[in-house]
């Protein structure tokens, strides 16, 4: 074992063994290398003539570019668009980032946490986690309605056994009672990885205030059982919260509650910034010991230096520019509320019951999805044919659940969309396909 990474392990065990049990043995084996990059570091300090440490090339003082490439981004200094970003991110960006967090989240307050780490959004962020806690066989727990790619990002890539539980009690509420039995099923491990993705995908659902204080308590009490645990909360959703939900990200009620807990926070401006295609995400570790988050600081940014080196600097830039403009806050809530406005349409058809011969649907109040349970058709023959015959695009999950993306459809057309999927499903139900 490399000796940076011996002595980042040293760090964690002195300060907090249980963490240090979290970690994988491709965990316990990363660290940041003293190369290239550390120099380069070091030379933008006190490098005041000569900084030949780094494979760009510079023009009067400023990095080298391409005009015509620079024209369409005349807003910007070529110093925020061309050079490589740090692994970790832009300083700027994660200080803005971190404000961003304890603004939003009135329980971070007092709480220990590191400084956002920017990744390659969130896929990237959950792959970095899945890098650093999962060992082969490991158990990932999770809510039996689940985004598919973690599947391959934790199973495939390292694989995890999915532990699975109800993700909603019959009376439709989050199944913490299951989430806590799942948890203790593997109490002999003494070990588990809990991902919990809210606003959900697939199903738009966060738990209120009563269910989050439960899941709270019910991981203490799991911990104090002597379980180590890592909780992921995946974000990618965050602050889309239309109706009786918490208002807040879960890791900031679970941050810093039992030693043996280490909270994840995974989140990021792709999807609650409108940056789909930018790329930019955040990992953020919650522990009371300084010398913790240091080190996992420090294996991130290995794993992000052994694999894309660092983020995009333009899409950063752009990020920054957007949260420390005058008018973010204004433009994001016109989105927020025209996004409810779809979310309300939505639950005003389906309530007038006119296709409860076909579906019922499962409880949301936010993010950019909702479900239908259907009844009496398969899922992926009743998307197959809305495409072929209703040019209708939907998702279908299992044999009985199609997520619908109401964000993506215009609130006049939203009764139109059910119509369509309604006619549909008689189609198939006539000729009694299943």
């Amino acid at each position: 074992m490399n000796e940076i990474a011996q002595d980042l392990n040293n760090q964690i065990q002195q300060e907090n063994p249980f963490v240090y049990e979290l970690l994988s043995e491709l965990g316990k084996n990363l660290y940041y290398p003293k190369g290239i990059l550390t120099q380069t570091a070091e030379a933008n300090q006190k490098a005041y003539r000569f900084n030949a440490t780094i494979g760009i090339a510079t023009e009067n003082g400023q990095p080298m570019f391409l005009p015509l490439i620079q024209e369409t981004l005349n807003n910007y200094g070529p110093k925020d668009l061309y050079p490589y970003a740090p692994p970790a991110g832009k300083p700027e960006l994660r200080q803005l980032w971190r404000e961003k967090m304890l603004q939003e989240n009135p329980s971070l307050k007092d709480k220990s946490f590191s400084n956002p780490i920017v990744t390659n959004a969130l896929t990237h962020g959950l792959s970095i986690v899945a890098d650093l806690f999962i060992n082969e066989n490991d158990s990932l727990v999770l809510p039996d309605k689940l985004w598919g790619n973690y599947n391959f990002i934790f199973g495939v890539r390292r694989g995890a056994k999915n532990v699975l539980f109800p993700f909603y009690t019959k009376d439709g509420a989050f199944n913490t009672a299951a989430m806590r039995e799942a948890l203790l099923s593997k109490r002999d491990q003494g070990k588990a990885v809990l991902l919990l993705n809210f606003p959900n995908n697939p199903t738009g659902y966060t738990p209120n205030e009563e269910e989050a204080k439960e899941i709270v308590e019910a991981l203490r009490e799991v911990a104090q059982q002597g379980m180590n645990l890592v909780v992921i909360t995946d974000d990618a959703y965050y602050g889309l919260f239309y109706e009786d939900s918490i208002k807040e990200s879960l890791f900031a009620r679970i941050a810093n509650i039992h030693p043996r807990i280490l909270a994840i926070k995974v989140d990021g401006a792709t999807k609650e910034d409108y940056m789909w295609g930018f790329r930019v995400g955040f990992i953020t570790y919650a522990s009371e010991h300084p010398a913790v988050l240091n080190a996992l600081e420090k294996k991130t940014l290995g794993i992000i230096r052994g694999t894309i080196s660092s983020s995009s600097h333009p899409a950063q830039t752009f990020v920054i520019n957007a949260l420390k403009s005058s008018e973010f806050l204004t433009q994001k809530q016109a989105k927020f509320e025209l996004l409810k406005k779809r979310a309300d349409k939505v639950k005003e058809v389906l309530e007038h019951g006119e296709y409860k011969d076909a579906w019922d649907y499962y409880p949301f109040n936010s993010g950019y999805f909702m479900c239908l349970k259907l009844k009496g058709v398969n899922s992926e023959t009743l998307r197959i044919h809305l495409l072929d015959h209703y040019g209708v695009g939907v998702i279908s999950l299992g044999e009985d659940d199609v997520r619908v993306t109401f964000s993506c459809v215009e609130e006049q057309e939203v009764k139109q969309l059910f119509d369509l999927i309604y006619q549909g499903f008689q189609d198939l139900s006539a000729k009694n396909i299943k």
